[in-house]
């Protein structure tokens, strides 16, 4: 059984990669496969937040997705 602090450890873990693979996205000729990535990164994050009982760090990891979503649309959407 996983700690309050063992989901906030896994969330930044998972934050941290879909970071990652956001700027990742910016330099592959397949931008899609990053997308997806990222969004089920930021989906486990949010999930792990939720779950340390941490609803702020859930919003604001939500709020970072929907921009990732808005830039994907903006500059990818073409690929």
């Amino acid at each position: 059984m996983t700690t309050p602090d063992d989901e906030l450890r896994l969330m930044t873990e998972y934050e941290a990669a879909a970071e990652k693979v956001y700027d990742e996205m910016y330099h592959t000729r397949y931008p899609i496969g990053c997308y997806s990535e990222l969004k089920d990164l930021f989906a486990y994050a949010i999930g792990a937040a939720r779950r340390a009982g941490r609803p702020d760090e859930a919003e604001r990891l939500s709020k970072r997705l929907d921009h990732c979503k808005e830039v994907y649309r903006r500059q990818f959407s073409q690929f």
